[in-house]
């Protein structure tokens, strides 16, 4: 295993960092654990989740991931040694259920958010607690076109960083990330935390994949420059990287079958792009999904790659992409589809 060194703390995490958010509706508990312990002796000590896990949301099964893992994490003696990340949902219509429809990134929420993670997570402490999404109006889960909304712009950056700074101090959390944040909010985060001395973000966790490379256009200079590095989620953009879903294939038990919802990588043009990543792969005797995987690896502005899995056997694949090294012809040749097809799925 690699490992990175999370934001400008000392905290060194795994390059490959395990992402949750199928269990408790595609996962079992007993496959959770399974799924743990393999990564943990693979070398990874980096864990994703949010209280709003596992996807798709819904009242039913909200927190059961955070459950799952905190069960686990009961069960051990090395919590000091592992970074648990979690997320606190931002305002949204499609998670009504949370706080009585009133989820936001205020201090009433966010405690309240907080506590319950805790809880769940049967810890003391969560390492890196991230926003899920911004609370105003602005672009994310890939929408297209930015329309100025004021009247939507919810919780303040400054009130929310004033909050999670509070909770550093406490020790019921140790750092603050992002998720699916913009540009302009990176860059506030960032004003805010140096003009009032408030605790610094030291992640942002965006969706980047060989299908969506919108990381690179505004927030990679900020990753380097900021050390804010990308915690990249869906390297696999819902698995259709692998190959598995093209001529038309509908394999039993995944993602895109069992919900119509997940249609972000499914558009012609991303089916096209992926024709042409499976095909350089399998030319070049690489299994499809591990070189898109040691593609998003080897990015300079990483700091950790998110996978998930809902069997071990591709769990034990993904991990195994941190081994290999994609050579200068690839690499040349992945860019060169994307610069014909570049950014299907943003």
């Amino acid at each position: 295993m690699e490992y990175t060194k999370l934001g400008r703390t000392d905290i060194d995490v795994s390059r490959i960092c395990l992402g949750t958010m199928t269990w408790g509706e595609q996962n079992t508990e007993v496959e959770a654990h399974e799924q743990l312990n393999y990564a943990v002796d693979a070398g990874i000590n980096f864990i994703d989740t949010a209280e709003m896990y596992p996807v798709p949301p819904r009242a039913e099964t909200q927190g059961l991931t955070e459950t799952y893992i905190g069960s686990w994490l009961a069960k051990r003696q090395d919590r000091d040694k592992l970074i648990i990340a979690s997320k606190v949902c931002g305002q949204d219509l499609f998670v009504p259920y949370l706080r009585n429809g009133q989820a936001k990134l205020d201090k009433k929420n966010i405690h309240e958010a907080l506590n319950a993670s805790l809880k769940r997570l049967k810890t003391d402490y969560i390492d890196l607690y991230q926003t899920h999404w911004p609370d105003r109006d602005t672009n994310y889960f890939g929408k297209l076109g930015y329309y100025h909304a004021p009247a939507k712009d919810g919780t303040s950056i400054a009130e929310t960083l004033d909050v999670m700074n509070d909770l550093v101090k406490t020790g019921k959390i140790r750092m603050v990330g992002i998720s699916n944040e913009t540009p302009w909010g990176c860059a506030e985060y960032l004003r805010i935390a140096n003009e009032q001395n408030l605790a610094r973000i030291v992640s942002i966790q965006n969706p980047y994949n060989l299908l969506n490379r919108t990381f690179e256009i505004g927030l990679s200079e900020f990753a380097h420059r900021e050390q804010t590095g990308l915690l990249a989620y869906s390297p696999l953009a819902f698995g259709v990287l692998s190959g598995k879903f093209l001529n038309g294939a509908r394999p039993e038990g995944t993602r895109l079958v069992l919900w119509d919802r997940f249609s972000r990588y499914s558009n012609t043009e991303a089916i096209k792009a992926t024709e042409a990543y499976v095909k350089l792969a399998q030319e070049n005797e690489l299994d499809p999904a591990q070189m898109a995987l040691a593609y998003v690896n080897s990015r300079p502005f990483l700091t950790s790659n998110i996978i998930g899995a809902t069997s071990i056997e591709q769990l034990k694949s993904n991990i195994g992409s941190i081994d290999i090294k994609l050579p200068k012809n690839i690499i040349r040749a992945i860019e060169s589809i994307h610069e014909k097809i570049p950014n299907p799925s943003p």
